[in-house]
């Protein structure tokens, strides 16, 4: 059997489950993952920073503080930047698009997004200053962006490095084939 005949995984003596696809197999299911990911955040950032931009138009808008506005301003260039990061994939995709540039494409995307992340979780915390702001008061609206944002680092940083960092330390044995179909 060829390395691109098998299609079941098998342990590795280091107990990784080892996958017999070759590097084409690998960047297209690395880019299946990063395009199906992407589909969950796009929509949410881009309704996100509609409703961020429409916000000067209205009456009450005037009515901010100078310092609610700086925030105003920063949460919505974040979230623009945010989506450019998101979408960006998309659009280098189809300049791409048989080029084979398949492994720069994902590499690159897989950096958009993480940026793109970052920047939506700085938007996401900005909204909520605001909002807390605007219905409660400025203490409430600190303490509310201080819990968004370690919220954020906790859940979208820290806890997914921590399981990174203890994979490579401790790889996890290899499942059994019962495991492994379920």
């Amino acid at each position: 059997m060829t390395r691109t005949d098998r299609s079941d995984d098998e342990p590795s003596e280091a107990g990784y489950t080892r996958r017999y696809e070759s590097d084409a197999q690998r960047l297209d299911r690395n880019w299946s993952s990063l395009l199906q990911e992407l589909r969950v955040v796009q929509t949410g950032v881009q309704l996100l920073t509609g409703f961020l931009m429409t916000l000067p138009f209205q009456p009450g808008f005037t009515a901010l503080s100078t310092n609610e506005k700086t925030i105003y301003l920063i949460t919505v260039l974040a979230s623009i930047a945010a989506t450019i990061l998101l979408v960006a994939p998309v659009s280098m995709h189809r300049l791409l698009f048989r080029r084979r540039q398949l492994d720069r494409l994902v590499l690159t995307a897989h950096r958009f997004a993480l940026a793109g992340l970052l920047l939506l979780g700085v938007s996401l915390t900005g909204v909520v200053i605001l909002v807390v702001g605007l219905v409660v008061n400025s203490t409430a609206a600190t303490a509310a962006g201080v819990c968004t944002a370690v919220l954020f680092v906790a859940l979208w940083l820290i806890y997914p490095w921590r399981y990174r960092r203890r994979a490579a330390r401790f790889p996890e044995p290899a499942q059994s084939e019962q495991h492994r179909n379920e």
